[in-house]
């Protein structure tokens, strides 16, 4: 085989987290021969592309949690990053809403976690507070984190690219990974080529499990995918919305709920829902891939989480048909808001590892075996911990790889 074919290490997905990992590396090991492989033509299309843009300042996730301390570590390296490379950002802030005396001990419970997790210049306020800060939104207490942001985080995995050709790694765009001999060496046979190297790095986004399994390592945890539908508002309707507004998670429900987003171009979301996505790369409401779906429905572990959250799911699955549903609950935060002010679009899909038993693994996971590491799950707040997450991973393969 070709010397050209022949690396010390491959990476498996051009999205942030995949990127971030090659970077810090590289930069960790000089030298290393380091190939990345894209499946499509460009980086960073998928989670990584249809990211709403939100700089995590960590309020929500559980104290000692990975989730936790490498989004704090993250956001602080990704700062600094962006300063360096000229990427614009901005601490805009986020308000945290409890619109009812019923949401307050939930609100606590936010204010503890995130005084744990160190978030900086955390303020609990009042209605008069509320609306200084956000003149139209509604809510008797609220949350309000100074240092939460937006950013593009597509323009900042591009970033992550520049560095790692700057620094010898080689990336191959449109190079989907068919089939994997994991041994000694990891043989990679792509769409054009095959690759050997003995370490192999998966970072797979929607396709973690499948890649995973590739080299052996199926495991007993399947990546669910969930669409997220937004609404945008129109430009004169921008005004009603100055940055991030918030609901109060609710412990019995496995996502956040819709809330109002302001992205670093100026346009602002609104959204979303989450209702199960008929294929991995479902961005559209009639896209279906039948074997996809087939094999979402035929899990155990879909199939108990389904009987668990039947109701809800159904509401959502109402909301993402029906604007007037949609609108109402956005008028639950910001009662002026009309479905004239929205625009439907954009969407994005949620690739969720999900347990056997029903569980939606929260937390970041990753696998190992003796050359092989694979990121499972890698939910919000990924982008923002991007960094945190790559230098992890990077040690963790210098430690066991002994590269």
């Amino acid at each position: 085989m070709s010397s050209d074919n022949r690396y010390d290490l491959i990476v498996i997905g051009g999205g942030i987290v995949g990127l971030a990992t090659s970077c810090q590396l590289l930069i960790r090991k000089p030298g290393l021969r380091l190939c990345l492989l894209e499946k499509e033509r460009e980086l960073g299309t998928h989670q990584t592309g249809h990211n709403s843009g939100v700089l995590h300042a960590g309020l929500y996730y559980p104290p000692g949690s990975r989730k936790a301390l490498l989004c704090r570590e993250g956001k602080r390296d990704l700062q600094i990053f962006a300063d360096e490379h000229g990427i614009p950002y901005e601490l805009c802030g986020k308000l945290v809403v409890a619109l009812d005396q019923g949401e307050l001990d939930r609100l606590a419970n936010i204010k503890q976690r995130a005084t744990a997790n160190g978030v900086e210049g955390l303020e609990e306020v009042g209605p008069e507070r509320i609306r200084e800060l956000e003149p139209h939104a509604a809510g008797i207490r609220a949350l309000w984190s100074p240092g939460s942001g937006i950013i593009d985080f597509r323009r900042v995995a591009l970033a992550y690219a520049d560095e790692v050709r700057s620094r010898g790694g080689t990336i191959l765009n449109g190079e989907e990974v068919r089939s994997i001999s994991s041994g000694a060496e990891q043989v990679v046979i792509t769409r054009t080529r095959e690759l050997v190297a003995r370490d192999l790095i998966g970072c797979a986004g929607l396709y973690a499990d499948r890649v995973a399994a590739m080299t052996g390592d199926a495991g007993d945890e399947r990546v669910v995918p969930f669409r997220g539908d937004y609404y945008t508002l129109k430009p004169e309707a921008r005004r009603l919305v100055r940055a991030l507004i918030y609901p109060v998670p609710d412990p019995r429900f496995p996502f956040l709920g819709v809330h109002f987003t302001k992205r670093i171009d100026g346009e602002v979301l609104a959204g979303p829902n989450a209702v199960l996505a008929f294929a991995r790369e479902g961005y559209k409401r009639l896209h279906i891939a039948p074997r996809e779906l087939a094999a979402t429905l035929l899990f155990p572990g879909f199939r108990r989480l389904a009987r668990s959250y039947f109701r809800t799911g159904l509401a959502e699955m109402w909301r993402d048909w029906s604007k007037t549903a949609f609108t109402a609950q956005l008028m639950r935060y910001v009662p002026e808001i009309t479905a004239h002010d929205l625009i439907f679009g954009p969407s994005g899909v949620r690739a969720q590892s999900l347990a056997a038993d029903g569980r939606m693994v929260d937390d970041f996971s990753i696998s190992d075996g003796p050359h092989v590491l694979h990121v499972r799950n890698a939910p919000s707040p990924a982008a923002t911990a991007s960094l945190a997450i790559g230098r992890d991973l990077a040690e963790m393969a210098i430690a066991r790889f002994a590269i």
